[in-house]
């Protein structure tokens, strides 16, 4: 049995696995340094600022004595293919959206995001006031992994498409890039799914490789170009209401930290995912004015298209019950929805459609 398979094993009920042949974190005078590589190319806006404010954060609260050397996707390994490396010891850690390695176990998405799941307020009740994080560790504890969410994108779109979408059966045959569970339940609805790098996404749209895609948001969208090569955009989606990223150190390097390293990194993701939140919310707005003024047909999907959308997902979602880890996080979930959103629907939800209507805000 290779490796992939005895961890897929192991997460279907084994006892825990940790990663084998660790490459030893950088020590020089006094300064460890973590080697940590990346789902998102340099730069690559919004993502890649949660990287930084992720390691800058580590740096400053550390004084210099934890360093993180944080590598673009491709510098080191190719992007997704970032998990392998930090569980192999090939790399320290990584800094990607955990939804990447549903191939690994399919649990891992409701750390980044699942059809019809949590909005980005939810996820932070179920993971900082809850079980989110306990669950997110005993997960990663099956794969060698010490992981944390360390960036927020808050909702995400419902995507960009060269023609407009009018029922479910439009999505049959479309080459669509998306990822996840979400991706699982275009692919119900005939679509023809694909997963590949956010720095990739252009290039496939510009060669006809892709009909269209789902990216994050209007900033995060705008700055990769994408209303240059598709006219309809959709900024609601089923997908991703709250999409979460983070980081995730090996096993064995976070266990030969100091105490005090461990709560830094610990502390620095959660800064950097509140930080990356506000960052989203507040580009997304402006980016979608400017989209809607260069010509951008703005829609939304149909109450049939949801319908599909929803018995896709509900499909996708139930096809894992029978695996225990997935059941008992996607019932830690839902639980955690159910409560939050029957204080919220009553409070806030009352208050800001209230506000809409004496305000117009």
């Amino acid at each position: 049995m290779d490796r992939r398979s005895f961890l897929k094993t192991s997460a279907l009920g084994g006892s825990a696995v940790a990663a084998t042949s660790l490459a030893a974190p950088a020590v020089a005078q006094g300064t460890t340094t973590l080697t940590m590589v990346t789902t998102w190319p340099r730069g690559l806006a919004g993502v890649w600022d949660s990287v930084e404010r992720f390691s800058n954060n580590v740096s400053e609260m550390s004084g210099g004595s934890l360093v993180i050397d944080a590598k673009g996707a491709g510098e080191l390994v190719g992007a997704l293919e970032s998990f392998d490396a930090a569980t192999s010891g090939q790399a320290d850690m990584y800094h990607g959206a955990d939804y990447y390695w549903v191939g690994q176990h399919p649990a891992w998405a409701f750390f980044t995001a699942v059809p019809f799941g949590m909005t980005a307020p939810e996820i932070m009740v179920w993971y900082y006031a809850q079980d989110g994080m306990a669950l997110h560790h005993e997960l990663g504890e099956v794969f060698g992994i010490k992981p944390f969410i360390a960036g927020q994108t808050a909702a995400q779109g419902g995507g960009w498409y060269r023609k407009e979408i009018n029922s479910a059966d439009d999505f049959k045959g479309l080459k669509f890039r998306m990822p996840g569970l979400g991706g699982q339940a275009l692919a119900e609805l005939g679509a023809s799914v694909q997963n590949i790098p956010g720095g990739e996404i252009y290039q496939a749209l510009s060669t006809g490789a892709l009909d269209g895609t789902e990216w994050i948001g209007p900033w995060s969208d705008e700055k990769l170009g994408l209303q240059e090569v598709c006219d309809h955009y959709y900024p609601a989606g089923f997908h991703e209401p709250g999409a979460a990223l983070s980081v995730g150190c090996n096993l064995e390097v976070f266990n030969n930290l100091t105490p005090e390293h461990q709560k830094i990194i610990e502390k620095a993701a959660a800064d950097a995912h509140q930080h990356n939140y506000a960052v989203f919310i507040a580009n997304n707005g402006p980016a979608l004015k400017r989209l809607k003024d260069g010509g951008t047909q703005v829609h939304e999907f149909s109450d049939d298209v949801w319908d599909a959308f929803g018995s896709a997902s509900k499909k996708v979602l139930d096809g894992f019950m029978g695996d225990e880890i997935f059941a008992k996080i996607r019932n830690s979930v839902d639980s955690s929805m159910a409560a939050t959103a029957g204080w919220v629907s009553v409070s806030d939800g009352a208050y800001t459609r209230q506000r809409a209507r004496v305000t117009g805000a």
